[in-house]
């Protein structure tokens, strides 16, 4: 018995015995054959340089270039390919991958055979896609600086990031800027994209047909859309930043059963927050300021809970065009609103009055835009003076019965702000490539 289990240990511990240290030279040919020659658990050490790819990796090996080592691709495929499991890619700067997107050139792609890949503290430069995670299941991608293609339009740029069936995936803590989205995913579940910091894109992250998983804690800076949340169900979107982004921060589009807390979008051109045939989402807690509107509620989203939230600031608080009243207070405790004129003679913390954002002509304007050229006459300031006075002939929509008297506040660190102001105002003066471009044309 004391046999069989030594012998037990001894095989257990063999690969370990095996595996080395190997100082690869930069020179022509040596990054081939020292992946051709590794053991499992090498790690192959790359000297300072650059090393010509592609290169595929099916062997559960560490390749590390502690910062200082290159690996070119000569703009055929992508730059490394990982095919094994329990590979690690560290310290490289991968550049020049092709230009195909049928084939997803990318500067590291992960294919459906690889598992559990550790993709980190790489800097990823000026390929058509920064990492593929095409089906690696359990895989990380952290911490990574990853900077997109500039030398197109946008839509004809891959992304930073592309999650496709890649259950357990986790996408944390990487720089991504330029190339067309920073994180797209489709067709997913059980996924974490946390600590992501996304400037300067089309949408900082793309998501569809992704359910169970966790989009949190991300800065999304100066791009077309923050977080398009489309088709999954079960999400967590927890503690993100929209700043001065164009045409919305948070949008949901058949998202349902999701968590939506403790968000700030701040200074959007457009829409604060999308809310378009989502059910039975919990949005509590987030702030939106500064935006032309607040938050976009349409196409029959139903049973939402909305409280604690801050509407601060914004052109229209609430574009909500319907014909019955929608509660946003829950349990008692309704959201805060800049421009309504609270009072609070008991102390509690609620508003003495409820408050209703949209009146009658606001619907008109909604649906009927030439009536704008109306919005001075006399005619339509005695109706909404009617409508003040004489609350019974208001129309259906949003009322929040238990307004708060103070905002959520929820800070952003300073190198962020500074991060935001160098991007405030940049789609309003029009001096940016893609200014009119729609990010949802093709949705």
């Amino acid at each position: 018995m004391a046999l069989r289990l030594l012998l037990a240990v001894l095989l257990l511990l063999a690969p370990l015995a095996q595996a080395a240290e190997v100082i690869v030279p930069a020179r022509d040919g040596a990054l081939t054959e020292a992946v051709a020659g590794a053991e499992s658990g090498d790690v192959l050490i790359l000297s300072p340089g650059r090393y010509i790819g592609p290169v595929t990796l099916s062997q559960p090996v560490t390749l590390d270039g502690r910062g200082a080592a290159t690996i070119d691709g000569g703009g055929v495929g992508s730059v490394l390919t990982v095919t094994g499991k329990d590979i690690t890619v560290r310290g490289l700067i991968i550049t020049g991958s092709g230009d195909d997107h049928q084939g997803i050139d990318s500067g590291v792609q992960l294919t459906k055979t690889a598992r559990r890949a550790l993709i980190e503290d790489n800097r990823i430069l000026d390929n058509l896609y920064g990492v593929d995670i095409h089906g690696a299941n359990d895989s990380i991608v952290k911490g990574n600086t990853i900077r997109g293609r500039q030398d197109r339009q946008m839509n004809a740029r891959g992304n930073g990031v592309y999650v496709w069936n890649a259950p357990g995936a986790q996408v944390i803590g990487n720089d991504i800027r330029y190339g067309r989205d920073g994180i797209f995913v489709n067709t997913s579940k059980r996924n974490i994209f946390s600590g992501n910091l996304i400037r300067d894109l089309r949408f900082a992250v793309h998501y569809m047909h992704a359910h169970d998983s966790e989009v949190s804690g991300n800065i999304s800076i100066g791009n077309h859309l923050g977080y398009a949340l489309m088709f999954s169900d079960r999400l967590k979107v927890l503690d993100n930043l929209s700043l001065n982004d164009r045409d919305h921060g948070v949008m949901l589009n058949y998202a349902n059963s999701s968590d939506l807390r403790g968000n700030l979008v701040r200074g959007t051109a457009g829409k604060c927050t999308f809310i378009y045939n989502a059910h039975r989402n919990l949005i509590v807690g987030n702030r939106f300021e500064n935006c032309d509107i607040g938050i976009h509620f349409t196409a029959g989203s139903e049973r939402n809970a909305l409280t604690g939230n801050a509407f601060v600031g914004n052109r229209t608080q609430v574009k909500y065009v319907g014909t019955t009243d929608v509660e946003w207070s829950f349990e008692g405790r309704g959201n805060y609103w800049s421009d309504h004129p609270a009072f609070d003679l008991d102390g509690d913390g609620l508003a003495d009055s409820p408050f209703r954002p949209n009146d009658l002509m606001d619907h008109i304007l909604w649906s009927q835009p030439a009536a704008s050229l109306l919005v001075g006459a006399p005619a339509v300031q005695l109706i909404r003076w009617a409508q003040s006075s004489f609350p019974a002939t208001l129309p259906g929509g949003v009322l929040d019965s238990h307004p708060l008297m103070q905002p959520v506040q929820i800070d952003t660190p300073q190198r962020i702000r500074t991060l935001a102001d160098e991007s405030a105002g940049k789609w309003r003066d029009g001096k940016t490539n893609d200014a009119n471009f729609d990010p949802l044309a093709s949705h």
